[in-house]
């Protein structure tokens, strides 16, 4: 998969000036881990790091909904398109995610976790949506999606985001 990152109103890391760049990275290949299709070559995803302001306004223009949140997803190919897309051929674009900073900082801080982590799995959760991925019609389909969410984490070294459980121990 090939990445875009566009650092708006988000802080330097600690690190290297493309540490967000790199994180990005590191979601992308441990996601593919889990969730192969993600790892075709001709698919594109641009990853927006910016503000609440700049979430809340796309969350209300693009999906009726008039409140910031901490991360926005917008598919381009559905899930059938994603599953059916060969390796040969011109690039294909999955689609875009936004991270507020502001409410991602907050999360994190209230959860008591850095928030690279917390941006970590936010990636991963918009990486899935853009994959078909969804955990707001059945309960079904919230367990399979938070189970690669903790699947992919887990390759990165980082806890499960929902209580660090194993994946073993999780009941529905």
């Amino acid at each position: 998969m090939q990445l875009e990152i566009d650092l708006e109103d988000w802080p330097k890391g600690d690190g290297p000036d493309d540490f967000w760049e790199a994180l990005v990275g590191d979601c992308a290949k441990a996601i593919g881990e889990v969730a192969s299709e993600l790892t075709n070559a001709r698919l594109h995803t641009s990853v927006l790091f910016t503000s609440d302001e700049e979430v809340h306004t796309l969350n209300r223009e693009w999906r009726d909904r008039d409140k910031p949140t901490n991360v926005l997803s917008f598919p381009m190919l559905t899930r059938d398109e994603l599953l059916e897309l060969g390796p040969d051929g011109p690039p294909a674009m999955l689609g875009d995610i936004a991270l507020a900073y502001g409410t991602c900082a907050r999360e994190a801080a209230e959860k008591g976790i850095a928030l690279n982590h917390h941006a970590a799995h936010l990636i991963i959760h918009g990486l899935l949506h853009l994959a078909g991925f969804d955990h707001v019609h059945s309960d079904e389909e919230a367990e399979a999606m938070e189970h690669l969410e903790i699947a992919a984490l887990a390759k990165m070294g980082i806890g499960d985001p929902y209580g660090d459980r194993s994946i073993n121990d999780k009941t529905s």
